[in-house]
């Protein structure tokens, strides 16, 4: 009997005492405090910040295809044996100095070394594309929709975890608060447990009722037990998404003052700032550059070149020698591929607009759906609200019976526990109706 009250008194004050001494040595956080941490120590928040550097260099090297391409080249070249060149004699003519006299030019087969055994050249060539200018257009704007789609990832990142931030922050809070029911509870077993024990000492009663009470008190301890597990668990949690280096920390509470609920058409016209539903829109708009960059394809590379060359060694060509002149290439083959291509993309059209659509339809009824749990919520709170006054006005009528006598302790400990609960069911309904207006500022984009 000793034994039993000894180790649930000790079970009690070490679970309290742990948390009077967290609560003393813990810094206290705001949920602001709590999403800015989060947000700067995110990893994959980072990654997308330099995905978006990386999409931002990538229109600049587009960018850079539309100017001249200019290249430069030189040879050097020492060659063992030149070719000879043979004049035959006459080849050039004849000087008929008389009849019997006739003078060949040459006079006889001359042969020549053409070139020298080091020869040399250098020039500058400078191409400017103009057929492909369209194209090559059209590949900045595809860079720019990737620089746009990196950066609604970002958002979406971050109000997944702004989000859940707020999850776990107010599920640290209801669990507190369901922490401090569980306690009421257990003092009120605890007393009940000892009215047995005296009525058992005057024979008054037997040993049924004082299991029966050890078992509730037993439930209790486990209760509260388990929801000590749970807000371990939920600032675990929470540390990871901050970056905070020990997980022994407090949350403030909630505002008495409620965000308001505005109405369902203003939280619909919110609706194309939802990220999931811009990045489908800019999967469309890819698409159709897509489709516009296969059709430019089409067309041949026509280009202007120009250029200079130097060379020395060849006295068949020139020393000098500037030029000018047009590019063409055209591959015919393309032409068949293209129209495969085309057909490709023109099926991916179809299915981002299908994805548009059935993105706008799921999150038009994901909004309804917690838009009906707000309105829910908010009535909740209102008769949790009128329950707890009614709790807290029996609870002074029972502490002032015992003052005059009239009652007993476990009474003022039952109704006392009776208003705990009304208290979570109050700070709950609360909780949930700020989580359900999350839920929807969420879907929103906000």
């Amino acid at each position: 009997m000793k034994t039993f009250k000894i180790s649930t008194s000790v079970f009690v004050g070490f679970l309290v005492g742990i948390q009077l001494v967290s609560a003393q040595n813990a810094k206290t956080y705001s949920i602001q405090q709590l999403t800015d941490a989060a947000l700067k120590n995110n990893h994959i928040l980072a990654i997308k910040q330099w995905q978006v550097e990386e999409k931002k260099a990538k229109i600049k090297e587009d960018e850079i295809k539309r100017l001249p391409v200019v290249s430069l080249s030189g040879t050097y070249q020492y060659n063992l044996n030149l070719a000879d060149i043979t004049i035959p004699a006459g080849t050039i003519g004849v000087i008929p100095l008389s009849a019997t006299n006739q003078v060949l030019l040459p006079n006889e087969d001359r042969t020549f070394k053409v070139g020298e055994k080091s020869t040399y050249n250098g020039g500058a060539a400078v191409y400017q594309p103009i057929s492909q200018q369209a194209k090559i257009k059209t590949g900045i704007e595809l860079s720019k929709l990737d620089v746009s789609v990196s950066e609604k990832e970002k958002q979406k990142i971050a109000l997944q975890i702004k989000h859940g931030i707020e999850q776990l922050y107010f599920g640290i809070l209801i669990s507190q608060k369901q922490m401090e029911e569980a306690q009421a509870k257990l003092a009120l077993a605890q007393a009940r447990l000892a009215d047995v024990e005296n009525a058992l000492l005057s024979g008054k009663t037997i040993d049924v009722n004082k299991a029966g009470l050890m078992a509730g008190i037993a439930d209790e301890e486990q209760n509260m037990l388990k929801l000590d597990f749970q807000i371990q668990n939920y600032k675990a949690d929470m540390a990871k998404l901050t970056g905070i280096k020990a997980e022994d920390f407090n949350v403030d509470g909630i505002s008495d003052t409620l965000p308001d609920l505005p109405t369902m058409d203003s939280f619909a016209s919110e609706i194309p700032n939802n990220p999931d539903l811009q990045l489908t829109e800019l999967t469309r708009a890819r698409t159709e550059l897509g489709i516009k960059a296969a059709k430019q394809s089409n067309r041949p590379d026509v280009g202007l070149v120009a250029g200079y060359v130097v060379q020395g060694g060849n006295p068949i060509m020139p020393m000098n020698n500037p030029f000018v002149g047009l590019s063409l290439k055209w591959n015919i083959q393309d032409l068949y591929a293209n129209k495969q291509v085309l057909q490709q993309r023109t099926y991916q059209l179809k299915q981002a607009e299908e994805n548009i659509m059935n993105t706008r339809h799921q999150l038009a009824y994901d909004i309804e759906k917690a838009y009906r749990k707000a309105r829910q919520s908010k009535a909740l709170v209102n008769v949790a609200e009128k329950a707890l006054q009614y709790r807290r006005e029996e609870l002074k009528l029972q502490n002032d019976r015992l003052a005059a006598g009239m009652n007993l302790k476990t009474d003022v400990l039952n109704t006392r526990a009776l208003a705990a609960k009304a208290e979570a069911d109050v700070y709950s309904a609360r909780l949930a109706y700020i989580l359900a207006i999350s839920d929807i500022n969420a879907l929103i984009g906000k």
